[in-house]
C-alpha cells in the first residue's frame, strides 16, 4: 500500500467519524445544519474513496498487416537527405518532418506497394 492510499484511507476514516457524529447530533438542535454539515462531509470521503481506489486503464493497440514489412528510409524531397524517424512531429494528426540540413519541412507519407 503507497502513501496516498494510507493517507486517503486515515482522511476517509476522520472524515466518516465527524460525519456520523455531526449526523448524531442532527437530532439534539439545529437539525438542517448540522445534517448539512454530515452529508457534506459523507460525500467528500466517498469522492476521496472514490480516487484513491480507481485503477488506471491499459489500452493495448493492436497492428496486424497482411504481408510482410520492412523500415525504410526517410528522405528529404527536396535534398535527399535522411531523416532521423524521432524527429517526426504529428501536428493535427499528420506527421510531419523537418530536415536538419535544408530546414525543409514535409508531410511523411506512406508510398503505396503496387
Amino acid at each position: 500500500m503507497n502513501l496516498k492510499t494510507m493517507l486517503g484511507a486515515i482522511v476517509i476514516a476522520v472524515l466518516l467519524f465527524f460525519g456520523i457524529i455531526f449526523a448524531m447530533a442532527a437530532s439534539v438542535s439545529d437539525m438542517f445544519g448540522r445534517l448539512t454539515v454530515a452529508g457534506s462531509l459523507f460525500a467528500i470521503a466517498i469522492v476521496i474513496a472514490f480516487f484513491i481506489t480507481r485503477k488506471p486503464i491499459t489500452v493495448v493497440q493492436k497492428l496486424e498487416v497482411s504481408g510482410d514489412m520492412k523500415a525504410v528510409q526517410i528522405k528529404c524531397p527536396n535534398c535527399s537527405a535522411s531523416i532521423d524517424p524521432n524527429a517526426i512531429k504529428i501536428i493535427s494528426g499528420v506527421p510531419y518532418a523537418t530536415c536538419p540540413y535544408c530546414g525543409h519541412t514535409f508531410e511523411v507519407a506512406e508510398e503505396p506497394k503496387w
